[in-house]
Order: C-alpha cells, then structure tokens, then sequence
C-alpha cells in the first residue's frame, strides 16, 4: 500500500520542523540503510516459497523516497513497513519522544496518500499557495531515491503521473500566474521595511532555487547591490553575476555583514551560519542601523538569539505566513479547479494500481497451471520409459490434467452451493464461461 508519513508548517513549528529535516549528509547516509533494508528484505523473502509469501501478504520489495524541505519532511513508501519503522528514519529524531513526535506527523494511505502526493506537487498543499519551487524539489527527492536504489517501480509510476497532474494543474489553471513564493514574500516585505530598495545591499546566503528567486525578486525591485555567500565560492559568483553582484565563502560573511541592510539566508548546512556574536560586531560597524534578516532555512542558518537583538529584525518563514495571506486571493479559484483535476487524477492513478494487482493474480494463476502442466508431463513421461503405452499415457496425461485444472474450482463451487452462495456461483459461472443461464 502507498504511504505518507510526514511532518509540516501546518502541524509544526520551525524548532520541531528542523529536528526531523535531512541535510544532504543525512538523507545518503538514510536512503543507504533503507537500501540495505530492503536488501535484505528481498533476500529473506527469495529464501521463502511462493505460497508463503503469498499467504503472510508482504510485497517482494519495499520501495521510499524522501522530500525533505524548509517547510515539510515526507516520506513516500510502497512497503511493508510500519509508521514506527518510518519514523524510525527520521534523522535527530531521538531529541524527541515518540509521544511528542506523533504530535507533529500525519499520515495517509492508500487512495488518500495519493492525493496528498499530487497536492504536494502541484503547490496547493504549500504555505504559498501555488508555489513552483516544490515541483523540482519533488524531481530531485525521486531522482535521489533511484540513485540509491530506494525507488522501484510502483513509486516511479506514481511520480511520472503526479508531475503529468501538476503540469496539467499549473498549465490549464492560473495558479501559477501571480508571482507568490517565500521568496517573493520576504522581498516583498523588505519594500514594506525600506520603501525602496535602489540604495540597499542585500546578502543572500546559499545558491539554491530558493536564492535565485529571492535574486531575481531584488533585482526587479531594483535593489542596490546584491551579495551572495556558499559554500563553493564559485557557485556563488556564477550565480551573482546573474544580478551585478559579487560572491564570496561563508567564511566572509562576517566582513560583509556590517555592509548588508538586507539578510536572507536559505542552505541546507546542518548548523547555524550567522551567530549572535557575528551580529553584534557588524551593528557597531553599522552604528546600529537596523538589518532586515529572512531565515528560510530549516534547521535555521540565523541563531534564534539574532532576533533579540536592537536594531535587528529577523523574520524565519513562519512570520512569512501572513504576508504570504495576502498574495493568496487571485489562487483559490485556480486551485479550486486544480483539486478537481487531481480527484480525476487519483482515481485514473489507482485504477492502474488496481490493475497490477489483478494483473499479479493473472500471472500466479500461470504459473500454478504451467506448474501442474509441468509435474503430470513428467509423470507421462515416465510411464512412456517404464513400459506404458502411448494409450496408457495420454490417457493418464489427460485424466490428471483435467482432474488437478478442475480440483480447485469444483470444491469452490461445491462448498459454494451447500452455503447458498449464489454470488460466487455466479461469478463461478462468468468466469468459467458455462453458460448465460442464470443461477437459481
């Protein structure tokens, strides 16, 4: 069954949303032991027959992806795994109690956990309504999975038709046509703050999709100068020409803060890059004139204790929210429409599902016949070396064969009959294709 554990802005705050959030470390280093897992897995299921793992109902392989972003961690299985084993995965998780932590998480199956999923790409699940950016990250979490072998092929079928939906929902609906995002939205709010942004320096950290939006936000705003910080200094250059900027390593940030009247900061580095102590030593350089700092990260980049700071304005991208409200008006009727789309969707998605179960009853239904076809030639065969005659051994290859092919299904209708059972007797009849009388 298709399963979706998860943690998001709606059910957690930004301090319990880090805790369970994968750095790029964490989510190798987790989607290997889930790999390992289900190695071993198919292993002791191989070393079973057919008909026990038929009877204890186990698929023959387990199959997760991971979504980790600021805003939610998700984890997508088709598997026999339960929701502890789940969230057993959940990297820092320890530093919460299993109590606590099923505060926090929601999970949906089946028909359900599909819909979520579509939801989720299409942007309509998303603290911005609409928004582009969880598209590729959706793209990025699957094509993680299959490089680590997590993702078989129920799981990629499924991701193949919910990036079809989203398309179909950001194409055929306006959902997309106003532009909403965090990114947006923490510039949006730096015009409330500055009124013009022509004479300010803005520092972005890190060099991701979410950066280069908040970049080209700024630059449609018109902003001063722009300053981007990463980790690899030339993926920071690069990006910052892009907007008449310059880049430089995290290791500068402390000699270019004092100059930044703007600080937004989005990486996936496991620990805080700008701390309390760096702050304060770039207000005295600065005389204490005010910075505007966004921290989208999770786990955050700005140390909490920032915002205690005079002169200092930190917003994470929970504040973010009721700015975002406003921008939301012109995107409900477009998702509205968007969540129809996706009920047609769902239902096409698990009729496919259906089918490969259906399809699984066919093949086990081959094999059985083929393995009785196979055991009473070789009886046949036999009886043909030991002295019968041909008569002697089609007769008893005919015999056996009609015999075992009919076995299973003459007890079923037999009991069937003795219980009243008038519905099977019926599909009985369909299946066997008997005849168009009717059972009495």
């Amino acid at each position: 069954m298709i399963k979706v554990i998860g943690i998001n802005h709606k059910t957690a705050p930004v301090d319990i949303r880090e805790k369970v959030a994968f750095t790029p470390d964490d989510l190798s280093q987790t989607l290997e032991k889930i790999r390992l897992d289900i190695d071993e897995s198919i292993t002791k299921n191989a070393n079973k027959n057919t008909e026990s793992n038929d009877n204890n109902g186990r698929h023959k392989s387990n199959e997760v992806i991971i979504l980790s972003t600021c805003n939610r961690t998700e984890i997508y299985s088709f598997s026999d795994y339960t929701t502890e084993e789940i969230i057993a995965w959940l990297p820092k998780h320890s530093d919460i109690s299993n109590t606590h932590i099923h505060d926090y998480t929601y999970e949906h199956q089946g028909e359900e956990a599909t819909r979520h999923i579509m939801r989720v790409a299409s942007g309509l699940d998303s603290m911005v309504l609409g928004e582009p950016q969880i598209f590729g990250q959706l793209k990025t979490a699957l094509k993680t999975a299959a490089e680590y072998k997590t993702a078989g092929s129920t799981l990629k079928r499924l991701m193949q038709h919910t990036f079809l939906t989203a398309k179909k929902v950001r194409t055929q609906t306006g959902i997309g046509s106003n532009p909403v995002s965090v990114a947006f939205a923490a510039v949006n709010l730096a015009k409330q703050i500055f009124s013009t942004l022509d004479t300010k320096t803005a520092l972005l950290i890190g060099a991701g999709e979410t950066i280069e939006l908040v970049g080209k936000h700024l630059k449609k705003n018109h902003i001063g100068k722009v300053i981007i910080a990463n980790r690899n200094v030339d993926k920071a250059t690069k990006l910052a020409e892009e907007f008449d900027g310059v880049g430089i390593s995290l290791q500068d940030i402390g000699e270019y803060l004092p100059d930044a009247d703007i600080v937004i900061s989005s990486t996936a580095a496991p620990m805080p890059v700008i701390g309390k102590g760096t702050v304060e030593a770039a207000l005295k350089k600065r005389k204490h004139k005010p910075i505007f700092m966004v921290d989208i990260a999770v786990p955050r980049d700005i140390e909490a204790e920032v915002g205690d700071l005079d002169d200092i304005y930190l917003y994470t991208v929970d504040d973010l929210q009721s700015v975002i409200e406003d921008n939301l008006k012109s995107r409900q009727d477009a998702a509205e429409q968007g969540e129809l789309m996706i009920d047609d969707e769902v239902e096409n998605f698990m009729s496919w599902l259906r089918a490969q179960d259906q399809m699984d009853i066919i093949k086990r239904y081959r094999d059985k016949i083929s393995t009785i076809q196979n055991d009473t030639l070789t009886k046949a065969q036999k009886l043909l070396r030991n002295g019968s005659s041909p008569e002697e051994a089609l007769q008893f290859l005919a015999h056996t064969l009609t015999n075992k092919l009919a076995h299973d299904a003459t007890v079923a209708m037999n009991k069937a009959a003795h219980a009243g059972d008038s519905k099977l007797l019926e599909a009985s009849n369909k299946l066997l294709n008997l005849s168009d009388s009717k059972i009495e």
